[in-house]
C-alpha cells in the first residue's frame, strides 16, 4: 500500500510536472524508489506473459509505458543527489544504486521480454511502423542483446552480481572525489596570497572560508579538471603550486578517500563483463554501440591529432620561457602551475589582450539574458521568463519557464550557477521530465556550473571560459526542450554518447558572433560594450595555446581509452595507477609535465563515476561535426531564424529517434570533414 503522505507517489501539484521540492523530504525518495520498482516489475511481468502473439503495441510501446513512477522518482532524486548532495542524500544514493542495477538488469536480461522484442525485431520487414517506431524496436532489440539478454541463466547471474557491484563502486568514486575536493580546498590566511585576482574573487575566496566557520581567512575550492582557472592570475608561484598539487592530489592520498583501488576494481570488473559478453575489451563493448564502432578507430583518430598537438604545445612552451625570463628566472623551467600564468602574459604581449581583464564585460545576468537567451530567441523565436513562484530543489536554483515562437508552453529551464560543497564539480544538464507525446509530458531541464559567489552585493562577474560553458551547457538544454518525440526512450539528449556533445558545442559559437556579443559583453561600470579592437584580436588569437588545451584534452580521452581497452588479464596485472598513467601518455606522446592531463584517473568522474567510460572520445569526435556545422552556419547567413529552424527540425528535434550520423546528413546534405576542426584548432600542419 502507497502512502499517501509521500509526495513523490502523487500527481505533482506544481505547473508542468515541476516536482514540489518543498514537501520532499529525504525520507521520502526510497519508499517511493520501492513502489516504483514493484510499479514497473508489474507492468514489465504482465508484457513478457501476454498470451498474445507479440506486437509493437503490446511488446515495444508498452515497455515504453512502463516505469513512468520510476522515472519521475528517479529524475527528482538524482537532480538532487548531483547538486545538493548532502550526507543523507549521499547515503540514501549509496543504498539506492544496487537497487537500481538489479532493477535494470531483471529488465533487460528478461528472457521472456527478450524473445517478444526479438521476435517484433525478426518481423520489421513486413511491419507498417512508422520510422520512429521501426527505430525503436531497432534499438530496444540491441540495448537487450548488448546487455546480455541473450547469455545462459548462469551469464546472467554473474553479469547481475558485477552490474550491482560496479553500481557501488561508481557511487563510491563520486563520494570519495567530493568529500577530498572539499578537504583539499586550499586556504590562504594573508590576502597577499591572492595577488593578481580580482575583487569579485577575492570576495568570493572570503565568502568560502566564511560558509566554512573561517572568517578574515580565504579558501580557493577546487574544479573538476587538474587546471584550476585562478592559475592564471595568482602573481605569487608558491600560491600557483598549492592549488596545483590540490587539484592533482584528489583521490590519491591513503586514507578513506582513496579512489586508486575502487577505480582498480571498476577498470578489472568492466573488463570482465565485456569478456563475459564477447567482447575483448570494456572499450570494444562501449563503442560497438556508439558511431565510432570500434576502438581502433577511436584510437586513429587521437593519434592522429596527438602528435601536432603536442609538437604546438612545445611550440608554445618555448615561447613562455621566453617571456618568463624577462621577469625572474625560472631554474626549473615552466612548469604546470605556471603555464596558464604565463600564456596570459603571451596573449598579451602577442595579441594585446588580458582575459582576466574581460571580466567586467561578462556579468552573470548579462550573460544570460542578453546573450545565451537572446541567441536563443532570435535564433528559434523562443523567450524565456523566470517564475520566482516556482521553487527548484535549492534555493540558489532558478527557475525559467519556455515559451515557443508562437507563445506557446515548451518548458521549464532551471540554472544552477554557483559552486557549493554539497554539489559535485563540473558543469553538467540533466532532465527533471522529458518531452514525450505518449506521456504527454513537456520538458524540465537544469544546467549546473560552478562558479564562485560572491559577497552579497557583489556582482558575478564571469571567466571568458566561464561564459563558454554556460552556452555550452545551454545547447545541451536547447537539446533537452526542443526534442520532439512520442516515445520516451527518444527524449532529449537520448542519443549515442559520442554524438551528445555535438548540440552543445554548436552553440557555442555564438559567443563571439558581433550581433550577440554587443548585446551582452557591456561594461558593469559604464555600460560600454566590449571594444571593436578586442574582439578582433580575441578571433584572431582563437587558435593561441590550442597545443596546450588540444593536448591536455587527447591526454584525457587516451587515459580513457587506454584504461579500458585493456583485457581481463591485463587489468588484472595494474597495481599502481600513476605508473599505467605515465605509461599510457608516453605511448602517445603527452607525457610532458608541464602540460598534465585535464584529469588524472583519480578524479575522472566522466568515466568512473559518470557515463563517459570509453567515451571521453566524445568531445572531439562531436566536434569534427561541430566545427563543420559552423562552416554551414557561415556559409548560409549565420544567425538567421531559417537557419536555426533548419537546425531544431533536422538535428535537435528529432532527440534520439533517428540513427545520428543520418540526422547529420539530413542537416548538412553530406557526411562532416574533419578540416573545419584541424584549422580551428591548429592542427593542420
Amino acid at each position: 500500500m502507497t502512502d499517501p503522505h509521500n509526495p513523490l507517489l502523487g500527481a505533482s501539484t506544481m505547473p508542468h510536472g515541476l516536482p514540489d521540492y518543498r514537501a520532499i523530504r529525504p525520507e521520502h525518495y526510497l519508499p517511493a524508489f520501492q513502489v516504483a520498482f514493484e510499479e514497473q516489475r508489474s507492468e514489465i511481468q504482465a508484457i513478457a506473459t501476454d498470451d498474445a502473439a507479440p506486437t509493437f503495441a503490446n511488446t515495444i510501446e508498452a515497455w515504453e509505458r512502463s516505469g513512468r513512477l520510476l522515472a519521475h522518482v528517479a529524475h527528482t532524486f538524482f537532480t538532487v543527489s548531483s547538486a545538493d548532495a548532502t550526507p543523507e542524500i549521499q547515503r540514501i544514493d549509496e543504498e539506492l544504486a544496487p537497487l537500481m542495477s538489479a532493477h535494470s538488469d531483471g529488465i533487460l536480461l528478461d528472457g521472456r521480454l527478450y524473445d517478444r522484442v526479438r521476435r517484433v525485431h525478426d518481423d520489421l520487414a513486413h511491419s507498417d511502423l512508422t520510422p520512429e517506431q521501426r527505430y525503436l524496436v531497432e534499438r530496444r532489440f540491441v540495448q537487450m542483446t548488448h546487455a546480455g539478454a541473450a547469455l545462459d541463466d548462469e551469464a546472467k547471474a554473474r553479469l547481475t552480481e558485477m552490474n550491482s557491484r560496479l553500481s557501488v563502486l561508481t557511487t563510491t568514486f563520486e563520494k570519495n572525489l567530493l568529500a577530498d575536493t572539499n578537504e583539499l580546498a586550499v586556504v590562504f590566511d594573508d590576502v597577499a596570497d591572492l595577488d593578481g585576482l580580482g575583487e569579485g574573487e577575492v570576495s568570493a575566496a572570503a565568502r568560502a572560508a566564511a560558509d566554512r566557520g573561517m572568517p578574515g581567512r580565504f579558501v580557493v575550492t577546487l574544479t573538476l579538471f587538474t587546471g584550476h582557472p585562478l592559475l592564471a592570475s595568482l602573481r605569487r608561484r608558491a600560491s600557483r603550486e598549492r592549488v596545483l598539487e590540490a587539484s592533482r592530489l584528489r583521490g590519491s592520498r591513503p586514507g578513506q578517500h582513496d579512489n586508486r583501488p575502487v577505480l582498480l576494481e571498476i577498470v578489472r570488473l568492466r573488463a570482465e563483463r565485456a569478456a563475459l559478453l564477447g567482447f575483448a575489451s570494456h572499450a570494444a563493448y562501449v563503442t560497438s554501440d556508439q558511431t565510432a564502432g570500434d576502438p581502433r578507430v577511436v584510437a586513429d583518430l587521437l593519434r592522429r591529432l596527438a602528435t601536432p598537438a603536442a609538437r604546438n604545445a612545445q611550440r608554445e612552451k618555448s615561447e613562455l620561457v621566453r617571456i618568463a625570463a624577462q621577469e625572474a628566472p625560472l631554474p626549473e623551467g615552466i612548469g604546470a602551475a605556471d603555464w596558464a600564468f604565463y600564456t596570459e602574459k603571451v596573449r598579451a604581449a602577442t595579441f594585446d589582450i588580458d582575459t582576466a581583464a574581460l571580466r567586467p564585460w561578462f556579468e552573470a545576468e548579462r550573460v544570460l539574458h542578453d546573450g545565451v537567451f537572446y541567441a536563443a530567441t532570435r535564433l528559434y523565436g523562443i523567450t524565456f521568463r523566470e517564475r520566482a513562484d516556482l521553487p527548484a530543489y535549492h534555493p540558489q536554483a532558478r527557475v525559467f519557464e519556455v515559451s515557443d515562437a508562437d507563445g506557446s508552453h515548451l518548458g521549464l529551464y532551471i540554472l544552477d550557477l554557483y559552486t557549493r560543497d554539497s554539489k559535485r564539480g563540473g558543469a553538467w544538464m540533466n532532465s527533471i521530465v522529458s518531452q514525450s507525446h505518449l506521456r504527454g509530458t513537456t520538458p524540465i531541464v537544469v544546467n549546473n556550473l560552478n562558479v564562485p559567489q560572491p559577497a552579497p552585493g557583489t556582482p558575478t562577474l564571469l571567466t571568458l571560459d566561464e561564459v563558454t560553458t554556460l552556452f555550452h551547457e545551454f545547447g545541451h538544454a536547447l537539446h533537452g526542450l526542443f526534442a520532439t518525440v512520442t516515445y520516451p526512450s527518444f527524449a532529449g539528449t537520448n542519443v549515442f554518447r559520442d554524438f551528445v556533445e555535438f548540440p552543445s558545442q554548436v552553440n557555442e559559437m555564438w559567443i563571439f558572433r558581433p550581433e550577440i556579443l554587443a548585446n551582452y559583453a557591456r561594461h558593469i561600470e559604464t555600460g560600454e560594450p566590449l571594444p571593436a579592437s578586442i574582439v578582433e584580436r580575441l578571433e584572431a588569437s582563437s587558435a593561441f595555446n590550442q597545443g596546450f588545451a588540444t593536448s591536455e584534452y587527447l591526454a584525457a580521452a587516451w587515459l580513457d581509452l587506454a584504461w579500458h581497452s585493456l583485457s581481463v588479464d591485463e587489468a588484472r596485472s595494474v597495481a599502481d595507477v600513476a605508473a599505467f598513467e605515465a605509461a599510457a601518455l608516453r605511448d602517445i606522446g603527452l607525457d610532458d609535465p608541464a602540460v598534465p592531463t585535464r584529469y588524472s584517473s583519480t578524479y575522472f568522474a566522466h568515466v568512473f563515476s559518470g557515463g563517459y567510460s570509453a567515451g571521453y572520445y566524445s568531445y572531439i569526435w562531436s566536434e569534427v561535426l561541430d566545427a563543420d556545422t559552423v562552416e554551414w552556419f557561415d556559409e548560409n547567413g549565420g544567425l538567421e531564424r531559417a537557419n536555426g529552424d533548419r537546425f531544431r527540425e533536422r538535428l535537435l528535434g528529432v532527440g534520439g529517434s533517428k540513427d545520428p550520423l543520418e540526422a547529420y546528413r539530413d542537416f548538412r546534405g553530406r557526411d562532416a570533414r574533419i578540416e573545419p576542426l584541424l584549422a580551428r584548432r591548429g592542427l593542420g600542419v
